[in-house]
């Protein structure tokens, strides 16, 4: 099983990517994780036409490789003004189905404060339609996150509200693991047994 971990920080050095390390070495149900930083690649402004995701200088071949093995993704973004990043979102819409359909995904939401509940429901509400990813009913929101899943502390030092992080996301990896295995199933029942001209219904209502 392959977990892929996106962070959808449009900074370098950010504490979305912190978070996503941590979620990447407590996420020891998989075999196989990938942790893909947006803001390293190229990407461009999505046009809606697929000519785009293959043009040159384009790294979007390179993430859709990892997505079209994946069993499961934790799409982490900071809150920016109560919504999720635009490089998320502009993500998320050159995802298609044949890459992430019935694929289970942990959001993760990441505020330096005490919010963060927005981007969850942003990404819930409209984020997920044609390239229908199944959202699992847990989330996490990482609030306060600068001072919390720092490298440099150890177990001896950690206060009663991190332990209960790290135990929360314990738990959320968990349950995304067992989503996992069932969509697998889903996702295999697709192919063996199609809908009647299943092609015509690629996109959600």
């Amino acid at each position: 099983m392959k977990l892929v971990i996106i962070s959808g920080s449009q900074r370098a050095h950010s504490e979305s990517a912190k978070v996503a390390r941590y979620i990447a070495s407590a996420a020891t149900h998989y075999k196989a994780v990938r942790h893909i930083e947006l803001c390293k690649y190229q990407l461009p402004f999505w046009d809606g036409s697929n000519d785009s995701k293959f043009a040159p200088g384009c790294d979007w071949p390179l993430i859709r490789e990892e997505l079209v093995t994946a069993d499961a993704l934790v799409l982490i973004t900071p809150e920016w003004d109560g919504m999720a990043t635009p490089i998320l979102k502009n993500f998320l819409l050159m995802c298609d189905a044949a890459e992430t359909a019935h694929k289970p995904a942990l959001l993760v939401s990441v505020v330096s404060g005490i919010n963060g509940a927005n981007p969850i429901a942003e990404l819930r509400m409209n984020a997920l339609k044609n390239n229908k990813l199944v959202a699992i009913p847990d989330h996490l929101i990482i609030r306060n996150v600068g001072d919390i899943l720092n490298q440099d502390k150890k177990n001896d030092e950690l206060s009663e509200r991190e332990t209960g992080i790290q135990h929360r996301i314990g738990y959320s990896l968990h349950t995304l693991h067992q989503y996992s295995q069932a969509l697998k199933q889903v996702r295999q029942l697709q192919q063996q047994q199609p809908y009647p001209e299943q092609a015509q219904y690629r996109y959600a209502m």
